[in-house]
């Protein structure tokens, strides 16, 4: 009787560990070898059953423990090597040696296929390539499938002037002379505010932008390089608004997020359906009443709004932007803001939920929920 009463409790425990979803096979086995043992008279024969099903699950348990870490987005413990970086031949800039102009064909010898696909704000689709969020950098290919624009916040950025990340926001205004102040779309000018923390350069038929962290100095933090053909596609300072960028935009940002947590050490988040309906139900609230707050219109919070959701958390933080015209100035604004910035970096978070919505004039709001249980 007392080794029954072990086998009943080790059963119990292990119902317990299996509840999660991911082990909802193993957790029907033991079920099935409950009910076995309900039915069958045969106590003994049972048990030990049951001895022979918990050395079996024993061992698997071994190996989804040793799969959690990948699951529960743990660093890896292979670390991918960084490329060796040569100075660009036509460009200014490179970005893991991919150029401006190079052939798709290329890239992908070089890189493999992308990890992710997803419309941008210039109406054609950003590649995402990593591994484990490891030398991420994003490439968009016009339609002759050359490389017509690209991103990274990663060590991947290599320049005939010897800039790269890190480098200081006065170095590289000494070798890239003075900065746009403005740019044009069809027949207006947009003017861009003095105060910000990127700088905009037209070299070599491209457009740069060079990104800073001044959390870090003032130095540089990421690159994006669009051809200027594909920057004079795109007439209106905000691109209407449709699915597939909303979509895009999410995805993009979530991305965003991971690369940024993975080089400053930190494991990366795993994707939630479920608050991310939570984070866009914000956004679209936020969109169509026109305000701007962490406490919508009915003095909700965030952690009101993720209870309210049925979300169980121990923890959970919530980041805004509102009004960059793409994912990627929205994330470089948030790691500027020094509690947004938190939140992106906080260790102890293990998912998050990105919501995009826009408003009648196609100004986006970006709402991104964090938590763990």
């Amino acid at each position: 009787m007392r080794r029954l009463l072990f086998w009943l409790t080790v059963i119990g425990l292990i119902w317990y560990v299996f509840t999660k979803p991911e082990y909802k096979p193993v957790l029907n086995e033991i079920k099935s070898d409950i009910q076995t043992f309900i039915e069958d008279t045969d106590f003994s024969a049972v048990a030990e059953s049951l001895n022979i099903g918990i050395n079996q699950l024993a061992i698997q348990l071994e190996q989804l423990i040793d799969d959690i870490p990948e699951k529960q987005g743990q660093l890896s413990s292979e670390k991918s090597e960084k490329p060796d970086l040569k100075a660009p031949i036509k460009q200014t800039f490179s970005v893991y040696n991919i150029e401006i102009g190079d052939p798709r064909s290329k890239v992908e010898q070089q890189l493999g296929p992308p990890q992710r696909t997803s419309m941008n704000e210039y109406g054609i689709e950003w590649h995402a390539y990593h591994k484990n969020y490891q030398n991420f950098m994003m490439i968009a290919y016009n339609r002759n499938d050359n490389v017509t624009g690209l991103y990274t916040n990663q060590d991947l950025i290599a320049s005939a002037k010897g800039l790269k990340l890190g480098s200081p926001r006065q170095t590289v205004l000494d070798q890239l002379g003075e900065p746009l102040s403005k740019i044009r779309k069809g027949l207006v000018y947009y003017q861009f505010e003095k105060q910000r923390d990127y700088d905009l350069f037209q070299q070599n038929d491209s457009y740069i932008t060079v990104f800073y962290d001044k959390h870090q100095k003032n130095t540089v933090t990421s690159i994006q390089i669009v051809s200027e053909d594909l920057e004079q596609q795109k007439r209106e300072f905000y691109t209407p608004a449709n699915n597939a960028i909303k979509q895009g935009f999410e995805y993009q940002l979530f991305d965003l997020t991971n690369a940024s947590r993975v080089q400053h050490g930190l494991p990366i988040l795993i994707w939630n359906e479920h608050v991310k309906e939570t984070a866009w139900n914000h956004s679209s609230d936020m969109a169509n009443n026109n305000f701007f707050s962490h406490t919508n219109l009915e003095g909700q919070s965030p952690f009101d709004r993720m209870k309210a959701d049925d979300i169980i958390f121990s923890v959970a933080g919530e980041n805004l932007a509102y009004g960059q015209f793409s994912s990627i100035f929205a994330h470089e604004g948030l790691m500027n803001s020094l509690g947004h910035r938190e939140n992106i970096l906080n260790m102890d978070f293990e998912f998050l939920g990105v919501g995009v919505a826009f408003n009648s004039e196609s100004h986006p709001y970006y709402t991104e929920n964090f938590f763990s249980n």
